[in-house]
């Protein structure tokens, strides 16, 4: 171990050692990560630094959580200001900053109410339970037998109710008893679909890209055809956007890509600006109304300083920038990878700034892989098997795509 200064727990631990930093993680920490072995100090824009003191290029931007990039000075000016104002009420009071971006958030979503909460798993949860009260209450359908169809391939978070409709073997093993109510399709197959919805439905949940099973974009048309089949079941339509939304896609959310209005939007990670956990639903009141005082709540949601905070993440995508900047930049990384499909890269799915890459199974694996960009200057992350997936900030700049490309090149040619 280079640079030994102590045993794990050690308060002369170096802040340029590397492994010592990693024993001490492995020692204390839940093994419930196996993340590649780098140690990040300190980040700004598309890059991070780390405790070495070498650079790298971030494309995996915590999930999409930093589409914005890291330390954006207009968000961390807003955060250092509110920091210094008001951090938490708690529920029990108003807040002065709640109100004003529970309405912008309104007006991005076109929805009427928001209600807000923490984490992106959170924010399922809760969209799980206003799906099944609106159920009850306005669809009138009989106490305890609502179900929601979803997914196969899906991931919408770790939650015991949510992991009760995954289809990770990984992420299930050993959690049960499942939570009931729940009922998977395959995802892009409107006739699946339609032959699982009956009276007791009460919401069709999806990610209108898949995130976590490699960047897999459904078929042309089959979100308008969910769409229609909602309507006419008279169910909810609920659009996990917490990776796909906000700029991401080259589109505010990535049901606009095919002008499909959920019911419900489901939105997290960036709508923190990478800053702090802010996550929300939004729909309109005949949905939301059926959450009453007492009925649902969280300490943290809604706090000042979350709400400061993506109050200014809604400012800035009310501009388009992002957007546009996700679909630029998209298109180059695409085109760039699209060149080395048959020369160690079986496949390439992207949409906006967002690109899944099957790397050829005689070449690499998708973890080998990720370790030999890191090598090269860049940190990425599989998804499953030989599948990277590449989400880098929206304020990359083109020279950086190119090296991605380049990086690409390299281990793809030996």
């Amino acid at each position: 171990m280079t640079g030994t200064t102590g045993t794990p727990g050690s308060s002369r631990l170096s802040l340029s050692d590397t492994e010592a930093h990693i024993e001490l993680n492995e020692a204390y920490g839940a093994h419930n990560y196996h993340p590649l072995r780098v140690v990040l100090s300190t980040g700004e824009g598309a890059w991070v630094t780390d405790v070495e003191g070498r650079r790298y290029l971030d494309c995996l931007a915590g999930y999409s959580a930093l589409n914005f990039g890291h330390s954006h000075p207009r968000l961390v000016a807003r955060a250092r200001d509110q920091l210094g104002r008001l951090t938490l009420t708690s529920r029990a009071f108003y807040n002065d900053q709640l109100g004003p971006f529970a309405r912008d958030l309104a007006q991005l979503t076109g929805k009427e109410m928001v209600l807000p909460m923490n984490s992106g798993a959170e924010a399922v949860e809760t969209a799980i339970k206003v799906a099944r009260k609106w159920g009850y209450l306005i669809k009138g359908v009989p106490e305890n037998q609502a179900t929601i169809v979803a997914m196969e391939g899906n991931f919408h978070g770790r939650t015991t109710t949510i992991v009760s409709f995954s289809t990770d073997p990984v992420a299930t093993a050993h959690y049960a008893p499942y939570t009931p109510g729940f009922r998977l399709v395959p995802y892009g197959d409107p006739t699946a679909l339609e032959a699982a919805i009956d009276d007791s439905t009460v919401a069709v949940l999806l990610e209108p890209i898949q995130g976590e099973s490699g960047v897999i974009i459904p078929p042309e048309g089959y979100l308008q055809q969910v769409r229609t089949l909602c309507n006419s079941a008279g169910v909810l339509m609920v659009a996990d956007e917490i990776q796909s939304g906000l700029a991401r896609t080259g589109r505010t959310f990535a049901c606009d890509h095919d002008e499909v209005v959920p019911d419900v939007y489901v939105l997290g990670k960036a709508l923190g600006g990478g800053l702090y956990p802010v996550s929300a639903i939004a729909a309109d009141g005949d949905v939301l109304e059926v959450i009453t005082p007492g009925s649902h709540g969280s300490t943290f949601g809604g706090n000042p300083l979350a709400a400061a905070i993506g109050r200014e993440v809604i400012a800035m995508l009310q501009t388009g920038e992002f957007q546009t900047r996700a679909e630029t930049l998209g298109d180059r990384l695409a085109a760039g990878l699209g060149e080395l499909v048959g020369h160690g890269v079986d496949k390439v799915r992207a949409r906006g700034l967002w690109a899944g890459v099957d790397v050829s199974p005689e070449l690499s694996t998708g973890r080998h892989a990720c370790e030999q960009l890191l090598e090269h200057g860049i940190l990425a992350k599989e998804a499953h098997g030989q599948t990277l997936r590449l989400a880098p900030p929206l304020v990359a700049s083109e020279d950086d795509i190119d090296l991605v490309v380049a990086a690409f090149r390299t281990i793809c040619s030996g």
